[in-house]
């Protein structure tokens, strides 16, 4: 049974005929009796009878007209919950972030999120690789995710895009290293150095990728981690070198380490905000992910 039927049911109970709730429901009258017939397929017992000229409910059909108001009111209560819940500016937001972006960006996000009434965001940490990035939206309202220039795009069919930044990848040298005099460097310049970059399937390594195609030289990577302030430390060491997001890692590094511009090769990530369309009818999506756009807008400038 549909709820339209059960209404059209409890309807005829109170107007006593087919013609009349024709007219209030603003349909035709052979089309409340289909769906009354349709109705009464599903059901042993008869739910009208004949009177008159009228027809009427039986005892059987006044109780499911009962029920069915019943389920009607139910579905108005949820309709106005959900719709409710859906205006509310301050209905908490789940957030999702890989590393470097969650330590950038998510403190920044709170103190533009201070007034009172504004939304919650409860925040999550999720590093994963490039192509895992639009599931999470099944799991989380907003989804902050990075992919290579050259990559495919997000599945528009699947997540709602919204652009943030479009963030370069530096070399990172220790201040003392022979290059860091130089303004900017070139893949050729890179060769025969030792590194430490991230796992497979993550920006810096698709970096590392691209400099050794273009300089023809096998790169030695000594040491794979994914944590940017990790990074930062082995780079001060003097041993390796690192490849850094320019905006997202600034917090990362010491003194004993320099950031250097790469020319010559695709080297920027873009850093997008991923959310189901459903998420974003929601207003304190809405409020959180123009906030973030702020945050990360404010420290593309720094």
């Amino acid at each position: 049974m549909e709820v339209h039927q059960l209404q059209i049911l409890r309807e005829l109970g109170d107007l006593g005929s087919v013609k009349a709730v024709a007219s209030a429901l603003y349909v035709t009258p052979s089309a409340v009796s289909q769906q009354l017939a349709l109705l009464q397929r599903n059901i042993h017992v008869p739910l009208t009878r004949k009177e008159g000229r009228n027809l009427v409910l039986t005892e059987a059909g006044e109780v499911l007209a009962a029920a069915g108001a019943s389920v009607v009111s139910s579905l108005a209560a949820a309709r106005a919950a959900i719709g409710e819940f859906q205006e509310s500016p301050a209905a908490p937001v789940t957030v999702a972030g890989f590393h470097s972006v969650g330590q950038a960006l998510f403190g920044p996000l709170l103190a533009k999120l201070e007034a009172p009434g504004a939304p919650v965001p409860q925040f999550f940490d999720e590093d994963v690789a490039q192509q895992d990035f639009p599931a999470l939206t099944a799991r989380y309202d907003l989804v902050l995710a990075h992919r290579m220039d050259y990559t495919p795009p997000w599945p528009a069919d699947r997540v709602v895009v919204s652009a943030l930044a479009h963030e370069p990848l530096d070399i990172a040298l220790p201040s003392h290293h022979r290059l860091a005099a130089r303004a900017t460097l070139l893949p050729a310049d890179l060769v025969g150095e030792r590194w430490v970059v991230s796992r497979e399937g993550y920006s810096p390594a698709d970096v590392l990728k691209a400099i050794s195609a273009v300089s023809g030289d096998a790169p030695r990577v000594i040491h794979r981690i994914n944590d940017y302030a990790t990074v930062a430390a082995l780079v001060a060491c003097g041993d390796v070198l690192g490849i850094i997001p320019r905006y997202t890692a600034g917090s990362a590094l010491g003194t004993s380490v320099v950031l250097r511009p790469l020319e010559g090769i695709a080297n920027r990530r873009r850093i997008d905000l991923l959310a189901r369309p459903e998420s974003m009818h929601r207003r304190s999506v809405q409020l959180v992910a123009a906030a973030m756009g702020q945050a990360m807008a404010e420290l593309s400038l720094d």
